[in-house]
Protein backbone atom coordinates (compact mmCIF):
# COMPACT_ATOMS: atom_id res chain seq x y z
CA UNK A 1 0.00 0.00 0.00
CA UNK A 2 1.41 3.39 -0.99
CA UNK A 3 1.61 6.32 1.40
CA UNK A 4 1.61 9.96 0.35
CA UNK A 5 3.32 13.01 1.78
CA UNK A 6 3.87 16.75 1.53
CA UNK A 7 7.36 18.11 2.12
CA UNK A 8 7.84 21.75 3.17
CA UNK A 9 11.17 23.60 3.28
CA UNK A 10 12.43 20.73 1.15
CA UNK A 11 15.90 22.13 0.45
CA UNK A 12 18.10 19.79 -1.56
CA UNK A 13 15.86 16.81 -0.78
CA UNK A 14 17.63 14.99 2.05
CA UNK A 15 14.49 14.38 4.06
CA UNK A 16 12.37 13.86 0.94
CA UNK A 17 14.79 11.25 -0.39
CA UNK A 18 14.88 9.38 2.91
CA UNK A 19 11.09 9.36 3.15
CA UNK A 20 10.90 8.14 -0.45
CA UNK A 21 13.23 5.30 0.48
CA UNK A 22 10.98 4.53 3.44
CA UNK A 23 7.95 4.17 1.16
CA UNK A 24 6.32 7.60 0.81
CA UNK A 25 5.25 9.12 -2.52
CA UNK A 26 5.55 12.91 -2.48
CA UNK A 27 2.42 14.71 -3.63
CA UNK A 28 4.09 18.13 -3.27
CA UNK A 29 7.43 19.62 -2.28
CA UNK A 30 7.67 23.29 -1.30
CA UNK A 31 10.98 25.19 -1.37
CA UNK A 32 11.65 28.92 -1.66
CA UNK A 33 15.21 28.76 -3.05
CA UNK A 34 15.29 28.43 -6.84
CA UNK A 35 18.65 26.61 -6.88
CA UNK A 36 17.40 23.97 -4.42
CA UNK A 37 14.32 23.51 -6.61
CA UNK A 38 16.67 22.87 -9.53
CA UNK A 39 18.37 20.19 -7.44
CA UNK A 40 15.05 18.53 -6.62
CA UNK A 41 13.82 18.59 -10.22
CA UNK A 42 17.10 17.36 -11.70
CA UNK A 43 17.15 14.32 -9.42
CA UNK A 44 13.42 13.57 -9.39
CA UNK A 45 11.71 15.04 -12.48
CA UNK A 46 8.42 13.40 -11.47
CA UNK A 47 8.23 15.25 -8.15
CA UNK A 48 5.75 18.14 -8.06
CA UNK A 49 7.99 20.96 -6.82
CA UNK A 50 6.57 24.34 -5.82
CA UNK A 51 9.10 27.17 -5.76
CA UNK A 52 7.47 29.52 -3.29
CA UNK A 53 7.42 30.78 0.27
CA UNK A 54 5.70 28.30 2.59
CA UNK A 55 3.65 31.26 3.83
CA UNK A 56 2.05 31.46 0.37
CA UNK A 57 1.40 27.72 0.03
CA UNK A 58 -1.99 26.19 0.78
CA UNK A 59 -2.47 22.53 1.69
CA UNK A 60 -6.25 22.59 1.32
CA UNK A 61 -6.05 20.53 -1.88
CA UNK A 62 -4.20 17.74 -0.05
CA UNK A 63 -6.82 16.58 2.41
CA UNK A 64 -6.19 13.15 3.95
CA UNK A 65 -2.51 13.06 2.99
CA UNK A 66 -0.64 10.49 5.06
CA UNK A 67 2.30 12.65 6.14
CA UNK A 68 3.32 16.28 6.31
CA UNK A 69 7.08 16.59 6.79
CA UNK A 70 9.70 19.29 6.67
CA UNK A 71 12.84 20.82 8.05
CA UNK A 72 11.69 24.25 9.19
CA UNK A 73 14.47 26.88 9.38
CA UNK A 74 16.84 26.41 12.30
CA UNK A 75 18.29 29.93 12.94
CA UNK A 76 15.53 30.87 15.43
CA UNK A 77 16.72 28.04 17.71
CA UNK A 78 20.40 27.54 16.84
CA UNK A 79 23.06 28.30 19.44
CA UNK A 80 25.02 29.84 16.56
CA UNK A 81 22.34 32.54 16.28
CA UNK A 82 20.44 34.81 18.65
CA UNK A 83 17.85 32.14 19.56
CA UNK A 84 14.90 34.48 19.16
CA UNK A 85 12.45 31.58 18.72
CA UNK A 86 8.92 32.77 17.95
CA UNK A 87 10.20 36.38 17.73
CA UNK A 88 12.36 35.47 14.74
CA UNK A 89 10.65 36.21 11.42
CA UNK A 90 12.23 33.02 10.03
CA UNK A 91 10.27 30.84 12.47
CA UNK A 92 7.96 28.76 10.28
CA UNK A 93 6.42 26.53 12.92
CA UNK A 94 3.21 28.63 12.80
CA UNK A 95 3.00 28.00 9.05
CA UNK A 96 3.57 24.28 9.57
CA UNK A 97 0.70 24.24 12.06
CA UNK A 98 -1.51 26.08 9.58
CA UNK A 99 -0.75 23.55 6.85
CA UNK A 100 -1.35 20.64 9.21
CA UNK A 101 -4.76 22.08 10.03
CA UNK A 102 -5.53 22.56 6.33
CA UNK A 103 -4.68 19.05 5.09
CA UNK A 104 -5.23 17.01 8.28
CA UNK A 105 -2.51 14.39 7.65
CA UNK A 106 -2.35 11.11 9.53
CA UNK A 107 1.18 11.96 10.70
CA UNK A 108 3.66 14.81 10.91
CA UNK A 109 7.45 14.88 11.03
CA UNK A 110 9.30 18.15 11.62
CA UNK A 111 13.06 18.43 12.01
CA UNK A 112 15.20 21.15 13.58
CA UNK A 113 18.42 21.77 15.49
CA UNK A 114 18.80 20.27 18.95
CA UNK A 115 18.70 23.79 20.45
CA UNK A 116 14.93 23.71 20.06
CA UNK A 117 14.82 21.17 22.91
CA UNK A 118 16.72 23.42 25.32
CA UNK A 119 15.04 24.77 28.46
CA UNK A 120 14.83 28.20 26.84
CA UNK A 121 12.13 26.96 24.49
CA UNK A 122 10.10 24.81 26.91
CA UNK A 123 7.06 27.11 26.75
CA UNK A 124 7.32 27.40 22.98
CA UNK A 125 7.42 23.63 22.52
CA UNK A 126 4.51 23.29 24.92
CA UNK A 127 2.41 25.70 22.88
CA UNK A 128 3.10 23.68 19.73
CA UNK A 129 2.10 20.43 21.43
CA UNK A 130 -1.11 21.96 22.81
CA UNK A 131 -2.11 23.10 19.32
CA UNK A 132 -1.35 19.70 17.84
CA UNK A 133 -3.28 17.99 20.64
CA UNK A 134 -6.27 20.16 19.77
CA UNK A 135 -5.93 19.00 16.17
CA UNK A 136 -6.06 15.35 17.26
CA UNK A 137 -2.36 14.46 17.39
CA UNK A 138 -0.28 12.78 20.01
CA UNK A 139 3.36 13.73 19.71
CA UNK A 140 6.88 13.08 20.89
CA UNK A 141 10.10 15.04 20.53
CA UNK A 142 13.45 13.33 20.45
CA UNK A 143 17.08 14.10 19.61
CA UNK A 144 18.41 11.62 17.07
CA UNK A 145 22.10 11.34 16.22
CA UNK A 146 22.80 10.70 12.55
CA UNK A 147 25.73 8.43 13.48
CA UNK A 148 23.25 6.01 15.10
CA UNK A 149 21.69 5.38 11.69
CA UNK A 150 24.72 4.70 9.52
CA UNK A 151 25.79 8.29 8.81
CA UNK A 152 29.51 8.99 9.26
CA UNK A 153 28.88 12.26 11.06
CA UNK A 154 28.02 13.71 14.45
CA UNK A 155 24.74 15.42 13.64
CA UNK A 156 22.18 15.56 16.46
CA UNK A 157 18.78 16.84 15.35
CA UNK A 158 15.51 17.47 17.16
CA UNK A 159 12.70 15.49 15.55
CA UNK A 160 9.01 16.04 16.26
CA UNK A 161 6.77 13.14 15.29
CA UNK A 162 3.03 13.32 15.72
CA UNK A 163 0.31 10.89 14.68
CA UNK A 164 -3.43 10.84 15.00
CA UNK A 165 -4.36 9.21 18.29
CA UNK A 166 -5.37 5.86 16.79
CA UNK A 167 -1.94 5.46 15.16
CA UNK A 168 0.31 6.98 17.82
CA UNK A 169 0.12 4.06 20.24
CA UNK A 170 1.79 1.90 17.57
CA UNK A 171 4.67 4.30 16.94
CA UNK A 172 8.17 3.55 18.19
CA UNK A 173 11.29 5.54 17.49
CA UNK A 174 13.66 3.69 15.16
CA UNK A 175 16.22 1.50 16.87
CA UNK A 176 19.86 2.46 16.56
CA UNK A 177 21.94 0.49 14.10
CA UNK A 178 24.00 -2.28 15.66
CA UNK A 179 27.10 -1.49 13.63
CA UNK A 180 29.11 1.71 13.79
CA UNK A 181 29.01 3.92 10.68
CA UNK A 182 31.97 3.79 8.29
CA UNK A 183 34.97 5.87 9.26
CA UNK A 184 35.69 8.91 7.11
CA UNK A 185 38.67 7.04 5.73
CA UNK A 186 36.57 4.08 4.62
CA UNK A 187 33.72 6.24 3.34
CA UNK A 188 35.84 8.60 1.27
CA UNK A 189 38.72 6.36 0.19
CA UNK A 190 37.36 5.80 -3.31
CA UNK A 191 36.90 9.54 -3.88
CA UNK A 192 40.20 10.53 -2.27
CA UNK A 193 42.10 8.07 -4.49
CA UNK A 194 40.13 8.83 -7.67
CA UNK A 195 42.99 10.81 -9.25
CA UNK A 196 45.72 8.44 -8.14
CA UNK A 197 46.79 10.18 -4.92
CA UNK A 198 49.70 8.09 -3.65
CA UNK A 199 48.96 8.91 0.02
CA UNK A 200 45.33 7.77 -0.07
CA UNK A 201 45.93 4.48 1.76
CA UNK A 202 47.85 6.12 4.58
CA UNK A 203 45.31 8.93 4.84
CA UNK A 204 42.40 6.48 5.03
CA UNK A 205 44.03 4.49 7.85
CA UNK A 206 44.52 7.65 9.90
CA UNK A 207 41.08 9.09 9.18
CA UNK A 208 39.61 6.48 11.52
CA UNK A 209 36.76 8.46 13.06
CA UNK A 210 33.52 10.07 11.94
CA UNK A 211 33.04 13.68 10.92
CA UNK A 212 31.90 16.60 13.06
CA UNK A 213 28.61 18.19 12.03
CA UNK A 214 28.82 19.62 8.53
CA UNK A 215 27.57 23.20 8.52
CA UNK A 216 26.02 24.73 5.43
CA UNK A 217 26.13 28.26 6.75
CA UNK A 218 24.13 31.23 5.54
CA UNK A 219 24.40 33.55 2.57
CA UNK A 220 25.93 36.16 4.88
CA UNK A 221 28.99 34.10 5.75
CA UNK A 222 30.97 34.01 2.52
CA UNK A 223 32.46 30.91 0.97
CA UNK A 224 32.30 27.21 1.72
CA UNK A 225 34.10 25.96 4.81
CA UNK A 226 33.51 23.08 7.18
CA UNK A 227 32.37 25.04 10.21
CA UNK A 228 33.75 26.99 13.18
CA UNK A 229 37.19 26.60 14.76
CA UNK A 230 36.31 23.57 16.89
CA UNK A 231 34.97 21.73 13.85
CA UNK A 232 38.06 22.54 11.84
CA UNK A 233 40.22 21.12 14.62
CA UNK A 234 38.21 17.90 14.46
CA UNK A 235 38.76 17.82 10.70
CA UNK A 236 42.49 18.33 11.22
CA UNK A 237 42.55 15.23 13.43
CA UNK A 238 40.98 13.35 10.52
CA UNK A 239 43.67 14.61 8.16
CA UNK A 240 41.37 17.05 6.36
CA UNK A 241 41.86 20.76 5.71
CA UNK A 242 38.54 22.23 6.86
CA UNK A 243 39.14 25.78 5.67
CA UNK A 244 37.35 25.25 2.38
CA UNK A 245 36.29 22.84 -0.35
CA UNK A 246 38.35 21.51 -3.22
CA UNK A 247 37.15 21.34 -6.81
CA UNK A 248 38.85 17.96 -7.30
CA UNK A 249 40.32 15.15 -5.19
CA UNK A 250 44.06 15.34 -4.38
CA UNK A 251 46.51 14.43 -7.11
CA UNK A 252 49.56 12.20 -6.96
CA UNK A 253 52.44 13.88 -5.16
CA UNK A 254 50.26 16.14 -3.04
CA UNK A 255 51.68 16.45 0.48
CA UNK A 256 49.13 18.86 1.99
CA UNK A 257 46.10 17.71 3.95
CA UNK A 258 43.30 17.25 1.42
CA UNK A 259 40.13 19.26 1.36
CA UNK A 260 36.74 17.67 0.83
CA UNK A 261 35.04 18.00 -2.52
CA UNK A 262 31.32 18.69 -2.79
CA UNK A 263 30.70 15.03 -3.55
CA UNK A 264 32.64 13.94 -0.46
CA UNK A 265 30.59 16.28 1.72
CA UNK A 266 27.36 14.90 0.26
CA UNK A 267 28.49 11.33 0.96
CA UNK A 268 29.13 12.30 4.59
CA UNK A 269 25.54 13.57 4.74
CA UNK A 270 24.30 10.19 3.54
CA UNK A 271 23.32 11.16 -0.01
CA UNK A 272 23.81 8.57 -2.76
CA UNK A 273 26.71 9.05 -5.15
CA UNK A 274 24.47 10.01 -8.06
CA UNK A 275 22.58 12.81 -6.26
CA UNK A 276 23.29 16.03 -8.16
CA UNK A 277 23.39 19.49 -6.55
CA UNK A 278 22.64 22.47 -8.75
CA UNK A 279 24.74 25.62 -8.75
CA UNK A 280 28.37 26.57 -8.21
CA UNK A 281 30.47 25.19 -5.37
CA UNK A 282 29.44 27.52 -2.55
CA UNK A 283 25.63 27.51 -3.08
CA UNK A 284 25.75 23.78 -3.83
CA UNK A 285 27.67 23.11 -0.62
CA UNK A 286 25.19 25.24 1.31
CA UNK A 287 22.47 22.85 0.14
CA UNK A 288 24.54 19.87 1.27
CA UNK A 289 25.39 21.32 4.67
CA UNK A 290 21.82 22.36 5.44
CA UNK A 291 20.34 18.99 4.46
CA UNK A 292 18.76 16.38 6.71
CA UNK A 293 20.66 13.08 6.25
CA UNK A 294 18.49 10.75 4.15
CA UNK A 295 19.25 7.61 6.25
CA UNK A 296 17.81 9.28 9.37
CA UNK A 297 14.69 10.42 7.53
CA UNK A 298 14.30 6.91 6.13
CA UNK A 299 14.52 5.35 9.60
CA UNK A 300 11.87 7.67 11.08
CA UNK A 301 9.69 7.31 7.99
CA UNK A 302 9.78 3.53 8.27
CA UNK A 303 8.70 3.78 11.92
CA UNK A 304 5.75 5.97 10.94
CA UNK A 305 4.71 3.53 8.22
CA UNK A 306 5.06 0.65 10.69
CA UNK A 307 2.59 2.42 12.99
CA UNK A 308 0.14 2.78 10.08
CA UNK A 309 0.50 -0.90 9.19
CA UNK A 310 0.04 -2.13 12.75
CA UNK A 311 -3.11 -0.06 13.11
CA UNK A 312 -4.45 -1.38 9.81
CA UNK A 313 -3.68 -4.97 10.77
CA UNK A 314 -5.45 -4.46 14.08
CA UNK A 315 -8.45 -2.94 12.32
CA UNK A 316 -8.66 -5.78 9.80
CA UNK A 317 -8.40 -8.36 12.58
CA UNK A 318 -11.13 -6.60 14.54
CA UNK A 319 -13.41 -6.45 11.51
CA UNK A 320 -12.85 -10.15 10.85
CA UNK A 321 -13.71 -11.07 14.44
CA UNK A 322 -16.87 -9.00 14.31
CA UNK A 323 -17.85 -10.76 11.09
CA UNK A 324 -17.23 -14.21 12.57
CA UNK A 325 -19.30 -13.50 15.68
CA UNK A 326 -22.19 -11.90 13.80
Amino acid sequence: MGYTSIEICAGAGGQALGLEQAGFDHAALVEIESIACETLKSNRPAWDVFQQDVKQFSAKDYKNIDLLAGGVPCPPFSIAGKQLGHMDERDLFPEALRLIEECDPKAIMLENVKGLLSNKFTDYRGAILVKLYQLGYRCDWKILNASDYGVSQLRPRAILVGLKEEYFKYFKWPAKHHNNPPTIGDLLYEEMSALGWNNADNWARNANGIAPTIVGGSKKHGGADLGPTRSRQAWTELGVDGSGLADLPPINGSEAAPRLTLKMASLIQGFPKDWHFAGKKTPAYRQVGNAFPPPVAKAVGESIIKAFELYEQKSIKGTRLESETA
